[in-house]
């Protein structure tokens, strides 16, 4: 339970400048001590409660937050808050960044320690945050890069390797042929950094004339429903590709059933991300290539941590420092990922992230 003792009111977050550093090195322990000293300087006299309970909002505001991957990150997160000594505030929602905002400003008089968000739209949000950081409460960004304002942390996987998992395992199936990419949200910056890591990969085979992109389109939401829709529609003009990149599990799930439509299913080379159970499953079967895994488990532990040092003021080093076109680096904890095929799917299921009876319930022994 949440400590009755009333809180000491807070001051204004100090904003962060841009670090000029000789080195990497001295950048990430200057953050280090940045992540303790800067997430507000709150008062340091904290109302002389007996037990320091914190508080923490968590907001995800997401046309797919149902997905099951989001439900894994907030039975994660939370239970990893409680043994830390946190109490967590949800608020999640599908109706999209105005209602994310209004849910913000629902949590910032709940007297929360420090605000987690997962961001519908990583740069609309921007004012909301600045309200936040005003108040004296720190933020950190999960999942999804906050743009435009200093933030104290941001906890998340290296998307831009996502993309080049994408295209590793896409050069290696169909090093020639006719590809179309269907990219995340518009608005999330992850799909970016995705794309990016795709095209690093396959451009030089686009530019030598191996690889012809056929089309490449963007998803306003990670929403597999838009997928179906955008894909037919690519579809109905000629579904002659080899190889389908797609944003995530759901939009490769859209891909997938609209080429068993056209018995082609198995015979186009698909790659997601998210390690979807259905996707798992269409691995093992022949009809998905690869997906991602990225392992839930540990960024949402991890981002409990990190979250709750902060809003101790804790030291904590980060592996990187990221721009978010703020004027300040942002200390960037990231976890590792793991293209996953036919041959490997064991990671999924020694994690405990799936167990082998449901990866293979579609095989006949």
């Amino acid at each position: 339970m949440r400590a009755t003792t009333e809180k000491t009111k807070r001051g204004p977050a100090p904003q962060a400048s841009v670090p000029t550093f000789r080195s990497l090195t001295a950048a990430l322990l200057l953050a280090a001590l940045l992540c303790g000293a800067c997430s507000g300087r709150r008062d340091a006299q904290r109302s002389g409660r007996e037990e320091d309970r914190l508080t923490i909002g968590f907001s995800i505001a997401t046309a797919t937050f149902i997905i099951e991957r989001w439900n894994k990150d907030l039975k994660v997160f939370t239970g990893a808050a409680q043994e830390l000594g946190a109490d967590v505030i949800v608020q999640l929602s599908a109706g999209g960044i105005q209602e994310q905002i209004a849910q913000i400003n629902y949590m910032l008089n709940q007297n929360i320690d420090i605000l987690v968000v997962v961001p519908h739209d990583t740069g609309l949000i921007t004012g909301a945050i600045r309200q936040v950081r005003e108040a004296g409460i720190p933020v950190v960004a999960y999942d999804r890069l906050i743009q435009g304002i200093p933030i104290e942390a941001y906890v998340s996987f290296d998307s831009a390797e996502v993309g080049r998992h994408y295209g590793q395992a896409l050069i290696r199936a169909v090093p020639r042929g006719r590809y179309l990419v269907v990219n995340g949200s518009v608005h999330d910056v992850n799909s970016a950094d995705i794309s990016r890591g795709l095209h690093e990969v396959i451009d030089p085979f686009i530019q030598s004339g191996a690889i012809r992109l056929g089309r490449e389109i963007w998803l306003e939401e990670w929403s597999s429903d838009e997928a179906l829709e955008k894909i037919g529609a690519i579809f109905r003009e000629g579904a002659d590709f080899d190889a389908i990149a797609c944003g995530n599990d759901a939009i490769a799930n859209a891909a997938i059933q609209l080429l068993s439509e056209r018995r082609l299913a198995g015979k186009v080379a698909v790659v997601g991300q998210d390690a979807e159970l259905i996707s798992c499953q269409r691995i093992v079967e022949g009809t998905q290539l690869m997906t991602v895994y990225k392992p839930i488990g540990a960024l949402g532990v991890r981002a409990a941590r990190v979250a709750v040092a902060v809003a101790r003021q804790e030291s904590i080093r980060p592996d990187t420092l990221v721009d978010n076109d703020s004027g300040a680096m942002i200390p960037a904890f990231l976890e590792k990922t793991t293209a996953v095929f036919k041959d490997n799917i064991d990671v999924v299921i020694r994690d405990g992230f799936h167990s082998r009876e449901d990866v293979y319930r579609n095989i006949t022994r």
